[in-house]
Order: structure tokens, then C-alpha cells, then sequence
């Protein structure tokens, strides 16, 4: 596994927490979620237990329906996981947790009962959409999680040191020097081929081949495109996001919305940027016409 810096936030919020809030962490998938989760059980608790919704039987889902019988419910699931939960020593993980939301309903008596810690996570499909008759935890703590970027890029690529180096110049204000400049640029050039997938970095370290690289990448976006559909039938959604690079490259100071989607109102427009962002599949930068409001000073 890669080093992710979200480790430490996960050891701050079991140190923090203490089994008194589960944690949700949000982000698109193929970005790692589950895989740091995993790692981060094997390494702080005695035992876990990971219930992958998108492959979960029909047995463990219909254990989720009634929680009024909670030693019913983990000596069920002991017996389907074959895992021994120790108290207050061991996780369970709510693996694509949008795809049962009576699972995450239910976080709020398996935290009161305080016996075990809980870590959600959810990517993608909105989750908003599988919520509307469900009860949402206040004892639920959300993060969200992001592709690699270029430090943790670099650590996968075994480079420890430049960004300690990069740091301390910084720090002390001083110039890297034409010949490093040209190698950190290098580097981060191949940093926006490769991207931040672990996937496709991990493809690049194993064969050194962009082909095979761009070949996973691609294969990601065709796993966005189909839950694009699940979230708007219309391809509409589907049709503003592949429309991002089109746009990133005109020489507009903006994404103009209504070169790709004409004759749309204002507020399905904006339901649709929303589903965007929720998804964390792209990051939205909002155009500010006065900067100055928002940091008027108040004596």
C-alpha cells in the first residue's frame, strides 16, 4: 500500500474519538478508500471486520434492518466473517455504505453501544439520494479523500527527501537552482501524466509503460460515466463532465455551463453541479467578482 496522509487523520479521529462518533470518509472511487481503511485496521486493532456492500449478501443487508438485538447482529456477523470482534479492540468497516443506507442508519446505536469502532465509506453515487427516509447519524464524523497528490506521488516513487528539501527552501526563502528546477519540474510533469490514482501509479512503477497507464485511467472514467447514469438518466451529467477538458482549454475564464448544456433552467443546471461536486470527482472553483467582501474587517 502507499503512504497516504489521511492515515494520520484516521489515527487522530480513534485517538480523539475513543468509539464515541464513526467516521465517514467520502471520495470518488479508485482513490483509495478502501485500501487505507483496511491497512489502517490490520495495523490498530486486534481484529476488523470490512462488509463490502457492493458484493454484501443478502443475509448480512437484512441484518441491518433490525438493530434492536445488536449481540444478534455481531455474533451474525462473526459468523459470516468468520472474525472474532474483541471489545473496544476491534473496527468494522462500512465498505460503499451509500449502497445500504439502513447500515448507516443503524451507526447510531452501534456507537451508543460503544463496543466497537465504525469507519464508513462512501464514493460517487450521490449519497444523498439513498438517505431520503433515513435517519442520519449525528454521531457520524465526515473527511473527504482525494487522488495521491504530487508528495504522496513522489513518496510511491520512493522520493522522500525532495519534499522535505522543497520545504525547507521554502521555509528559508531561498532558489532551488537551475539544475534541481529542472528536475522537480521533470518530475511533476510526470506527476500530470501519471496522475493521482494509485491504480495507474502503481501501473507506471510496475511497467514504466503510459499505455497500460492511460488504459486504467480510462477504464476509471467508464466507472464514473456508469454511475453518472444511476444518479441522471438524462446523460446530462455525464455530459458536463466530459465536457471539462473542452472547457479548462478555451481561453474563457470560466466553465461556460451554457455551451454545453443550452436552453437548461438555472436551478436544474445547479442540482446537476451539485450532484458534480457531491461525487468529488472534480473540484469546483467559484469565480469571485469582489474579493474584498469577504474579508471586510469588523471593529
Amino acid at each position: 500500500m502507499f503512504k497516504r496522509k489521511i492515515y494520520d487523520k484516521l489515527l487522530a479521529w480513534k485517538q480523539e474519538s475513543a468509539g464515541k462518533t464513526a467516521l465517514l470518509i467520502e471520495g470518488a472511487c479508485r482513490i483509495g478508500k478502501s485500501t487505507v481503511v483496511e491497512e489502517f485496521a490490520k495495523n490498530e486493532y486486534d481484529s476488523y471486520i470490512l462488509i463490502d456492500f457492493s458484493t454484501a449478501s443478502k443475509n448480512v443487508r437484512e441484518l441491518f434492518e433490525d438493530v434492536s438485538d445488536l449481540n444478534y447482529l455481531f455474533l451474525q456477523l462473526q459468523f459470516q466473517y468468520r472474525t472474532d470482534l474483541i471489545e473496544r479492540k476491534s473496527l468494522i468497516i462500512f465498505d460503499e455504505v451509500q449502497l445500504c443506507p439502513l447500515a448507516r442508519q443503524a451507526i447510531k446505536s452501534l456507537v451508543k453501544d460503544h463496543r466497537y469502532d465504525y469507519i464508513e465509506t462512501g464514493s460517487l453515487i450521490s449519497i444523498k439520494k439513498n438517505v431520503q427516509n433515513i435517519l442520519i447519524p449525528s454521531e457520524e464524523r465526515k473527511i473527504s479523500m482525494f487522488p495521491m497528490d504530487y508528495e504522496e506521488f513522489l513518496w510511491a516513487l520512493g522520493d522522500t527527501t525532495t519534499p522535505v528539501l522543497l520545504q525547507k527552501l521554502f521555509t528559508a526563502q531561498k532558489p532551488t537552482g537551475e539544475s534541481m528546477n529542472r528536475k522537480l519540474l521533470r518530475d511533476f510533469r510526470l506527476y500530470m501524466l501519471v496522475g493521482g490514482m494509485p491504480q495507474a501509479i502503481d501501473e507506471y512503477i510496475q511497467t514504466n509503460n503510459f499505455r497500460k497507464v492511460d488504459a486504467i485511467k480510462r477504464d476509471i472514467l467508464n466507472l464514473y460515466e456508469d454511475d453518472f447514469k444511476k444518479i441522471d438518466a438524462t446523460g446530462k451529467l455525464s455530459l458536463l463532465f466530459d465536457s471539462i477538458p473542452a472547457q479548462l482549454n478555451k481561453n474563457a475564464s470560466r466553465y461556460q455551463v451554457s455551451s454545453v448544456l443550452s436552453n437548461e433552467r438555472a436551478d436544474t443546471i445547479l442540482e446537476l453541479i451539485a450532484e458534480l461536486k457531491d461525487s468529488k470527482t472534480v473540484l469546483v472553483s467559484y469565480h469571485a467578482n469582489d474579493p474584498n467582501a469577504g474579508i471586510i474587517m469588523v471593529s
